[in-house]
């Protein structure tokens, strides 16, 4: 290990092997840091947070405060980071409100600096959160999510897997799985470079695109939209995205982009 002289740990806080920790960090009680990660100067991170291997955390970032939350009453609430996280200079993430409650981040997920992470978010694998992006409580993101700087995103939205929302964006429903957002939660058509990047499959994409046109191209409202897409040979992929919609409790985002730029001709 490599702690600082001037590093603060509580005695009872975990500390795995090969961990680096910089000058005039704080670490409470009740931390349990894994193996190899490294923490820069001027890092708190407060009781009743773990960890994951291989994560880094930069100058300035507070991990595990108690939540903003006017319903926190206090008892013990959790935060757990995954491995192999980047988390850079000046990020906040909150603790969970309700006793016994986390707020989560998976593995492989990269927050820019001072983003905001609130009580009781959940951050999946491979998702990137920008510079200043502000995710309010309970907001859940899915896979390989990317939210653009300053993006601002209302409590208890859901976020769907490979979504990519556009810089200033605010959003107040949930966005359904692959689709690209801008504006005042303006739907402008579909994460394309993301599913080409993940590997997905040209003829899942086409279904995806296909969904798309039905859901967004069309005269139909929601319910009659997921009656036809239904009819569509069914992938993985599509049946997330259908069950997505189905279990939606905000409603989705249906305001469609004004920009010249719509993705329904182009190719997949």
């Amino acid at each position: 290990m490599n702690i600082h002289k001037t590093a603060i740990i509580d005695k009872d806080a975990q500390i795995g092997d090969n961990v680096e920790i910089g000058p005039y960090t704080i670490i409470e009680k009740n931390v349990k840091i894994a193996n190899n990660v490294k923490i820069a100067p001027l890092v708190h991170i407060c009781s009743n947070t773990e960890i994951g291997e291989g994560t880094k955390i930069y100058t300035g970032a507070v991990l595990g405060e108690d939540p903003q939350d006017i319903g926190f009453k206090g008892g013990e609430t959790f935060l757990n980071i995954g491995k192999n996280n980047v988390i850079r200079e000046h990020v906040t993430i909150h603790r969970g409100t309700e006793k016994g409650t986390s707020t989560i981040i998976g593995n492989n997920c990269f927050l820019m600096a001072s983003s905001h992470v609130a009580h009781n978010v959940v951050v999946n694998d491979n998702a990137i959160i920008a510079n200043g992006a502000l995710l309010a409580g309970h907001v859940h993101i899915g896979k390989g999510a990317f939210i653009s700087g300053n993006v601002v995103i209302h409590q208890f939205c859901h976020i769907g897997e490979l979504v990519m929302i556009g810089g200033f964006t605010g959003v107040n429903k949930d966005i359904p799985p692959f689709l690209l957002v801008r504006g005042a939660c303006a739907v402008a058509g579909l994460n394309i470079v993301g599913l080409r990047r993940s590997g997905m499959d040209s003829m899942a994409r086409k279904k995806i695109k296909e969904a798309y046109r039905i859901l967004y191209g069309s005269d139909l409202n929601t319910t009659q939209a997921l009656e036809k897409i239904k009819k569509i040979e069914m992938c993985e992929e599509l049946r997330s995205f259908i069950d997505f919609i189905n279990t939606s409790k905000r409603g989705i985002a249906k305001t469609k982009y004004s920009g010249t730029d719509s993705i329904l001709d182009k190719e997949l």
